[in-house]
């Protein structure tokens, strides 16, 4: 059957390939763009670029008419200090979709979430989608992700379906986002190991994440999270080596930084931050560290008995095409 689907976030690196998915699955596939720039981009994939901001009721409800499913990837991701910007998008943002998919009669939607909302500072071992989210989140993207998780759930019902969709470390092909921060910072010499980074972490290639989309929209229950991942796990630190050699970049003489240390680094920052509101800081959040910095495993089992999840690409096959 042939869905009108509206992915919110469309321009952006998860977005556009979650329509190019559904493109080619043979879908009416929408894109909120809010600027010029992003409608070209939504457009040049094949895709019907509908004008909109999540942040303006008005422009939502006009772009979500006729619309049957509805997949939103839109959201502030900056893992720095709080900002009032990152409270609005996630929070109210979220709420100003979900009410103008409820009230044009979308039926199923899928919100990509992330595993930074169980966030805290403290590793996360073999989490599934019972581990309860954290009393002092990590910080400001562990919370508004967390709180704009609630907002998409509160409005499952009533004949719309809301699924929650939680990767970890989203990489691949036509990455802007992660992959250029690395090699920056690795080429910058400020890329450094905690602890020799021998930590394990979960992973999710775009494909996979694409997939998870799809079954989530096709078989996942509404009211329900589903963590999705490669299917297995890496130590941190080979991890990043593997995947700054596909740039040409040689990892081989990153420091090394005692956790100790760094954990003293963090909390001076966080200090200055707090006190100077947000003048001064450190060179470490809170947020970033708890991304990178400790054990981020997941499990995966729900998605695989509930939505018949199975990665489509390994991490050999996505470390294969990034380097081609």
């Amino acid at each position: 059957m042939t869905e009108t689907i509206l992915v919110t976030g469309a321009s952006g690196y998860l977005g556009r390939n979650i329509v190019k998915e559904f493109l080619a699955r043979g879908h009416d596939v929408r894109g909120l763009a809010r600027s010029e720039s992003s409608a070209a981009a939504v457009e040049s994939l094949g895709a019907k670029a509908v004008r909109g901001d999540i942040m303006d009721p008005d422009s939502l409800n006009a772009a979500m008419q006729g619309v049957t499913q509805l997949v939103h990837a839109a959201a502030d991701t900056n893992h720095g200090r709080t900002t009032k910007a990152q409270e609005e998008t996630n929070l109210q943002g979220t709420r100003n979709v979900y009410e103008a998919a409820r009230a044009a009669g979308v039926t199923r939607a899928v919100h990509i979430s992330t595993e930074a909302v169980l966030m805290e500072g403290k590793p996360i071992v073999n989490a599934d989608e019972t581990w309860p989210l954290p009393k002092k989140p990590a910080g400001g993207y562990s919370r508004t992700k967390g709180a704009a998780e609630r907002i998409a759930l509160e409005a499952n019902g009533a004949g719309l379906d809301v699924i929650v969709m939680r990767p970890r470390f989203v990489w691949g092909r036509d990455d802007s986002t992660a992959l250029p921060q690395l090699v920056a910072a690795a080429k910058s010499g400020k890329l450094a190991w905690f602890d020799g980074g021998d930590y394990l972490t979960s992973t999710t290639h775009v494909a996979n994440v694409v997939e998870g989309v799809r079954l989530c929209l096709e078989k996942g229950r509404g009211g329900e999270i589903y963590f999705i991942t490669d299917g297995d796990d890496v130590p941190f630190r080979p991890w990043i080596t593997d995947l700054l050699a596909t740039q040409g970049v040689d990892a081989s003489n990153v420091k090394n930084m005692p956790r100790g240390l760094i954990e003293i680094v963090v909390g001076v920052g966080e200090f200055l931050a707090t006190i100077t509101g947000g003048a001064l800081a450190g060179p470490l959040g809170r947020q970033e560290y708890a991304t990178v910095g400790n054990t981020v495993t997941l499990d995966i089992s729900k998605a695989r008995r509930e939505l018949g999840y199975a990665p489509v690409i390994t991490r050999a096959e996505g470390l294969a095409e990034l380097t081609a």
